[in-house]
Order: structure tokens, then C-alpha cells, then sequence
């Protein structure tokens, strides 16, 4: 038990005591339970109750013994008491609310994934006026993002290449520092192939100097395929440790310049009329082709240049195609079953709208429901969208490829795709319990909600996902306590469990002004585990907080 003291004008304090809660009911029932009575809790005993109640299947005596060994005091010889028991709950290194290896097929086409990508990975801020660096890539990198941007134009002299927001005011920075660091942070997060989209405004002379950098800065990990087309992309596994990359060919970036210029000017138009142009024209008529470099792209790639359902539906060697968020949404409405069904085995990338000129971001459902595989975010950016993004990549080990459902990758007995606008039958119900919360008073200084008295927390509870299965329920608000417990219990039914993403936000109660922010996270409903879950929470960026976490559970019926 402690005290705070908050002081009030000045003139007097308050005071109020602050005391840790013990394990909430239903845990001391499951204890006893499993305890068979007794005082402590065994080896063998922790196993049963993490087989039956956790529905840890695959733990196995080793694994209990090492949670005894930690989770008990130094003084106690063997088995676990209450407190021990409650501690152990509490760790969300031994008892995480989700899966934390690899364990999706990676042996499947990278059409097959959805693939953590980020857009303009070199800005460090809006998208307008802020540094271009190196620093934003790396940091992606760290998170796990597996596909970089890179923006390539002449320098000045044109005799080498920049990477930068063509057309704004933004500074640039040299390819071969960005290939640099990408080489030396490309797996430091995942093991699994790194792809690089290039949007290049380049001669042929510097697509040629481009490719020779690539080669010379990624030696072996470049992979490239020994034909000019697949009919079928190569699996994540197949591709460990290997970099890949992205772009028009050659003779396609030439013949389609003007075309691009003009979709770019269109696309930008509203937030760049006012700046200079920074770029000189460049000369289009020497056709020759770069084929050092036509021989480094794997993912062939482009933008509509006529009717999208043309587009969509040609046939032939497997490429990338590339929509505005706009563009998809308008497409979606006419034309949906056909993007699903070539997203079943080419790869979509969207992109943000022009005018989100502070970087931030759109809903990635947007992409995912159609089976778009490079749903590209501004990973410098902010705000609920991001952390959708972010929840989506706890899947599957962090490692950046998640299995896309196989309802987006096979078609029905008579042709017919995933409809993500058709109301379905509820597959399962998710039953979540908000037990308590802890670690506030460690991570924030006593004033840092309220100036004179404690926090007044509550939980928001979200689920994102298809139009039918979008909820939003919250607790009620604990008054003045830095340990709150809510005891409150909430049932989601879900449709398509699968595109599902439970999204968990703490505030603090203000009367007088905006709630504040108490942490948040979002996680994979298809990843979730049975039983009582420590689940950590992060800042608005993403990174996870040093101390702060929520006692909660989570059943499917």
C-alpha cells in the first residue's frame, strides 16, 4: 500500500492511497480449480490448466518447469502460490494474448500474403517539405516492414541519383546511402524477403548506374528470376534472406513516361500547384533500354493506363498493379469480384490519396477485403489507422507475410470470389473480459492526467474488420485509482473472423477537455488465445510501453 500527494492551489494537498489489486475471482477460482484445493500449484498441474483452460496443446513439461522456475518467489522451493500464479499471468512474455512464431504455410506464392509495406519510405515527415533520410527506412526495417519505397530522380547535374519527393520542396537523399542501410537492417526483423518498389524517373543511362549500385551494394542477397516474366511468383520461403525489386522495365517506363507524368501532375495536383518545379525535363527520345537493370526486376509492375477492367482482367505473366485508395474505392463498386479474383494471383499495391499531405494514413481494409496485398502506409504517420496496420503484422510472428484467407485466394465451384460488401452468417462469437490494468504509475509521473488527483481510466474495446462486424463497446470509468479493475465482459460476433482485428484503447476520463491517451493496442482476432492474457500496451506510435498492460480474457463459441 503507498500514498500520492497531489497539492491543490498551493494551499493544501490531497491525499489518496494507493493500493495494488490481488488476483480478480475468476483467477483464484481457476487456481483452486486447478490446485485441487491445495496451496500451491505444481508442475503438473500448471501443464493441465495451460492444456485445458489456455489451450496451450503444445506446451510441454520443459515449458511449465520454466515458468515455475520464474514466476515463483526465490524463498518458495517448488510450485506456485496464488501471488505467484497471478504474477505469471501478468507476464506477457510467458502468457501472450497471441502467437509469437512463424506458423503460416510460407511456402505458397507471394501472391498469396498479405505484405507489410510501407509508401515514401524515406520521408522523415510530411510529404511536402520534410528531410528525405535514410533514418525512416531503417526504422521500418526494425518494425518489420517488408517493402520500401524509393522515389528515384537525376540530381542536378544528372550524373547520379537522388532519392526524393519529386516536385516538392523536400531534401533528398543518395540512393547508395538508403541501399546502404537497407543491406544492413533488411533482416534484422524477418528473415523473409525484402522487396524494394522503385519509382523511377531516370534515363536509361542512370537506370543503368541504378542497377549497378543494387548489384554491387547487395552482392548475393539480390535475387533476381533467370526469365524476363513469371507465370507464377516465388514463395517467402523460397526467398529467405534475399532482396527483390520492383519497377517498370525499361522500355515500359519509356513508352509510359508521359502517360505517368500526367497521372502524377493529376494525382498531386491540388497540393503542389503552388511549389516550383525542382525537376528538369527529361529527354525521352533515345529509346535504348537499360537491360542491367530490365534483369534485376522480379515484380513486374504498373499503373492502369486504359480501362481498369481490362487491366484486371489480362491474362498472361503475373505482375504488380498499382491504385490510389480513391482509385480501389471506386473500382470496388463496379468491379470487385474482378479485383479479388487478380489479387488470387498477381499483387495489388495501393497507395494514399495525394492531398494527405501531413502523411497520414487510410482504412487498410480498404485493400485487405479485396485481397490487395501491398496496402502501402506512411509509416511516419499517426493515428488509428496505423495501428490497424500495425495489429495486422502481429500475426504470424511479426515476420511481415500473413496468409491471406483462403476464401481470397480460391474461387467457388461456379467462379464466384469473396464479396467483402455481403452480409454473412456469424461464423463465432468472441467473448472478451476486461479484468484490470497496471503499470500507469510506473510509466507516468503522478501529474501527467490529472494535476490533482489520481487517473480515471476506462477501456475502449473495438472490433475493425468487414462493415457487419464492426463494433465499438467500453467499460465503465474507474475513479481516482492508478490499478483500476472493471470486471466487464463484452460479446463480438464475427462474420469473417479472419480480415478481423480487435482494437484495445485505455483513456482517461476529462471533464473539462479531451480524454487523455492511457495506451492502446490492436490484435489479430485469427491469432488471439483462449484464457486469461496479459496484453501489453503501446503509445501512439506503436511502441510498447515499458510497464503498462491489461489482465483480460478471450473465448470463441
Amino acid at each position: 500500500m503507498a500514498s500520492h500527494n497531489y497539492k491543490v492551489f498551493s494551499c493544501f494537498n490531497r491525499k489518496f492511497t494507493v493500493t495494488e489489486p490481488g488476483p480478480p475471482p475468476d483467477v483464484q477460482k481457476a487456481f483452486s480449480e486447478f490446485a485441487d484445493g491445495a496451496s500451491s500449484l505444481s508442475g503438473d498441474q500448471l501443464l493441465r490448466f495451460l492444456a485445458k483452460h489456455q489451450g496451450e496443446v503444445d506446451c510441454t513439461a520443459v515449458d511449465s518447469e520454466r515458468i515455475l522456475q520464474q514466476s515463483r518467489k526465490e524463498d518458495r522451493e517448488s510450485g506456485l502460490d496464488l501471488h505467484d500464479f497471478f504474477r505469471f499471468l501478468l507476464h506477457d512474455d510467458f502468457n501472450s494474448p497471441i502467437k509469437s512464431q512463424v506458423h503460416h504455410d510460407m511456402t505458397a506464392p507471394l501472391s498469396h500474403y498479405f505484405i507489410y509495406t510501407g509508401h515514401n519510405s524515406y520521408l522523415t515527415g510530411n510529404q511536402l517539405s520534410s528531410d528525405c533520410s535514410d533514418v525512416p527506412i531503417i526504422k521500418a526495417l526494425q518494425r518489420g516492414v517488408r517493402v520500401i519505397e524509393l522515389d528515384l530522380w537525376p540530381n542536378s547535374d544528372e550524373d547520379d541519383i537522388e532519392v526524393v519527393h519529386g516536385r516538392t520542396l523536400t531534401t533528398p537523399v543518395s540512393l547508395i546511402q538508403c541501399l546502404k542501410s537497407i543491406k544492413e537492417y533488411a533482416f534484422v526483423k524477418s528473415h523473409y524477403p525484402l522487396i524494394i518498389t522503385l519509382e523511377d524517373h531516370l534515363t536509361p543511362d542512370l537506370q543503368a548506374k541504378a542497377a549497378e549500385m543494387a548489384t554491387q551494394v547487395f552482392g548475393e542477397l539480390l535475387y533476381y528470376p533467370q526469365t524476363d516474366s513469371l507465370m507464377e511468383f516465388p514463395s517467402p520461403e523460397s526467398l529467405k534472406g534475399r532482396i527483390l525489386i520492383s519497377t517498370k522495365p525499361p522500355k515500359e517506363f519509356l513508352e509510359s513516361k508521359e502517360y505517368d507524368d500526367k497521372d502524377n501532375e493529376k494525382e498531386s495536383a491540388d497540393e503542389l500547384s503552388s511549389l516550383p518545379d525542382q525537376t528538369s525535363e527529361q529527354e525521352t527520345d533515345d529509346k535504348q533500354s537499360a537491360p542491367e537493370y530490365k534483369h534485376l526486376i522480379t515484380i513486374h509492375a504498373g499503373k492502369p493506363k486504359g480501362d481498369i477492367q481490362d487491366e484486371l482482367k489480362a491474362a498472361g505473366a503475373v505482375r504488380r498493379l498499382s491504385l490510389s485508395e480513391q482509385a480501389l474505392e471506386k473500382a470496388s463498386e463496379s468491379y470487385g469480384a474482378d479485383i479479388v479474383r487478380f489479387t488470387q494471383n498477381n499483387i495489388l499495391r495501393v497507395y494514399p490519396k495525394g492531398t494527405r499531405l501531413n502523411s497520414s494514413n487510410y482504412k487498410p481494409h480498404i485493400g485487405w477485403t479485396y485481397g490487395a496485398q501491398m496496402v502501402a502506409f506512411n509509416m511516419q504517420g499517426y493515428g488509428k489507422s496505423l495501428w490497424y496496420m500495425q495489429g495486422m503484422f502481429r500475426a504470424n510472428g511479426r515476420c511481415g507475410y500473413v496468409k491471406k484467407p483462403e476464401f481470397l485466394i480460391e474461387k467457388g465451384p461456379h467462379n464466384e470470389v469473396f464479396d467483402p460488401r455481403r452480409t454473412l452468417p456469424v461464423k463465432k462469437t468472441l467473448k472478451v473480459k476486461v479484468y484490470m490494468g497496471t503499470g500507469w504509475s510506473l510509466d507516468f509521473s503522478q501529474t501527467d492526467f490529472d494535476t490533482y488527483s489520481p487517473p480515471d481510466f476506462y477501456v475502449k474495446v473495438c472490433i475493425v474488420g468487414v462493415p457487419a462486424d464492426m463494433a465499438k463497446k467500453k467499460t465503465s470509468v474507474i475513479s481516482n485509482n492508478w490499478f483500476p479493475v472493471w470486471d466487464e465482459e463484452f460479446d463480438f460476433p464475427l462474420t469473417v473472423p479472419e480480415l478481423a482485428l480487435l482494437r484495445i484503447e485505455v483513456r482517461e476520463n476529462d471533464k473539462s477537455q479531451k480524454d487523455d491517451f492511457g495506451g492502446q493496442t490492436c490484435l489479430p482476432v485469427s491469432e488471439l488465445k483462449s484464457g486469461f492474457r496479459s496484453v501489453p500496451l503501446h503509445d501512439e506510435k506503436g511502441d510498447k510501453l515499458k510497464s503498462v498492460k491489461l489482465l483480460m480474457w478471450f473465448q470463441f463459441r
